[in-house]
């Protein structure tokens, strides 16, 4: 049996935590930061969970993952 392939956008985009939850990184980080408070730009850069309507999508293109 051949391995199974791991989605490389996926695989950038997203990680696994030690407990198998899938976070992301937030969106709104990219440009206009001027305009955005700096405390806003500081919570932004924590990772967030991702919804669980796409939990199966994204496990299904991290086959290795938890």
């Amino acid at each position: 049996m051949p391995k199974m392939k791991t989605n490389r956008m996926a695989r950038k985009k997203y990680r696994v935590s030690g407990n198998g939850k899938v976070k992301k990184a937030q969106a709104g980080t990219s440009h206009n930061s001027g305009k955005k408070s700096s405390k806003r730009i500081r919570q932004l850069r924590s990772r967030t969970g991702i919804d669980s309507t796409n939990d199966h999508e994204v496990r299904r293109l991290l086959p290795y993952s938890k």
